[in-house]
């Protein structure tokens, strides 16, 4: 199983950029859209309502990503936000304070359902680092007054009225400078599923905000968090994720006095913290490490580093393998810098959507922009082949590379 991580920059308003990672992820979006009852779902006028009076400051933003997508009612009540389909991840955090502020996270879930982009962004004037989701939101990410942000599931069933967790990050990450700000607009924003959402600022002052859709938050203290709240209410998830062993895990490891900030990074690049359960939906598909008051963040997996900061962001793509590894500290390795792989973003799956098909698509519009001449046709006799290969998948990818479009198509032709 594999991830293709992109760092994207666009420090200002939306533009070009993210409507292209629109149309990469948008119809594997709206097929989990449709494939998943929603007896809460909003129609677009009550989603566009609650988005105004909960997030007024982020609309203009918000007409502006509709504008740039196109979108219809169903793909402008998807960017509001507001009840999305229930889903639920795993997630680890901890964080550590006085000499060396750090944030650090673990991603926990399916590689086939993560945008896999890390964007820098300025949409509202403030330049913001953040791991995208649901195309408007966030899962993590820190600005450059010093606000750092990441969640956990709450590990409870309950669903309610309010906005998906991801949104309301990017508000946070938009439009708050310190953990007051930060948690002033977590206790006022509904969200429709239960989180941790832990917040530190260049300070070192932090918060963990338990959310809940059926009870109102509590502020607390907690410096680290995985998937339950004051209790278990969710025995079997809490049984898979084991969270109760993790929170156990974190609670002794940050009470050492030997350990320190790049020990405890480290740390969550093996067990418990660290989970392959790929195909189950539970496994690590990142490590993020945010440093507030250095504006700096590193995307870590066991042999990769990608290090990143608001003075020195770069662009770049990378191959995340999920293959067995012996899970040990990453290494920071050579950036990579390839035209054709930065084009090559994986669609965010969907189960209803034919795999084949889903992974044609990026190669094709790879093609589509280097190969300006290329007709309508030549590209979908690409799309055909891509889709229908199976196993020599790789070989055509290879061949389509390294050959004009013309070349490729004369080449099917023979074979």
């Amino acid at each position: 199983m594999q991830l293709h991580f992109n760092a994207v920059s666009e420090p200002g308003l939306p533009g070009a950029k993210w409507q292209k990672l629109y149309e990469t992820h948008r119809r594997a979006y709206l097929a989990w859209i449709k494939s998943k009852p929603n007896l809460r779902a909003a129609d677009l006028q009550t989603s566009q309502a609650a988005l105004k009076k909960y997030m007024p400051e982020l609309w203009p933003t918000y007409e502006r990503l509709c504008k740039l997508a196109g979108a219809d009612d169903v793909e402008a009540r998807f960017l509001t936000g507001f009840q999305p389909p229930a889903y639920s991840s795993a997630c680890s955090n901890a964080l550590t304070t006085g000499d060396e502020i750090q944030l650090v996270r673990n991603y926990d879930y399916h590689p086939d359902l993560v945008e896999g982009t890390q964007l820098l962004s300025a949409w509202n004037g403030k330049k913001v680092i953040a791991t995208t989701d649901c195309l408007i939101g966030a899962l993590d990410g820190m600005n450059e007054d010093g606000l750092a942000i990441s969640l956990t599931f709450g590990g409870r069933k309950t669903v309610g009225m309010g906005f998906g967790i991801p949104v309301i990050l990017r508000y946070v990450l938009e439009f708050c400078s310190n953990v007051e700000e930060a948690v002033a607009a977590l206790l006022r924003i509904p969200s429709h599923m239960s989180y941790n959402v832990t917040v530190v600022d260049k300070s070192g002052k932090f918060k963990t905000v338990q959310l809940a859709p059926d009870k109102q938050p509590l502020v607390t203290d907690a410096a680290y968090t995985t998937n339950h709240q004051e209790s278990i209410d969710w025995p079997e998830n809490a049984a898979f994720n084991k969270t109760l062993e993790r929170s156990a895990f974190l609670e002794n490891l940050l009470a050492r006095k030997d350990v320190d900030a790049r020990s405890i990074a480290d740390s969550f690049l093996q067990k418990p913290l660290y989970n392959t359960s790929f195909k189950e939906g539970f496994g690590t598909l990142f490590t993020a490490v945010y440093k507030p008051a250095e504006g700096i963040v590193e995307m870590r997996w066991p042999q990769v580093t990608v290090r990143q900061s608001f003075a020195d962001f770069r662009e770049l793509y990378k191959l995340i393998s999920y293959e067995p590894v012996a899970v040990q500290p990453s290494v920071p390795v050579e950036i990579e810098s390839d035209v054709i792989h930065q084009k090559l973003v994986r669609k965010r799956a969907a189960v209803s959507l034919d795999r084949q098909e889903l992974l044609a698509d990026p190669p094709v519009r790879a093609m589509s922009c280097s190969n300006s001449s290329a007709s309508a046709d030549q590209l979908q006799e690409l799309r055909e082949i891509l889709a229908t290969r199976g196993q020599n998948f790789r070989e055509v990818l290879s061949n389509f590379a390294s050959k004009p479009l013309e070349e490729f198509s004369d080449t099917r032709k023979s074979k």
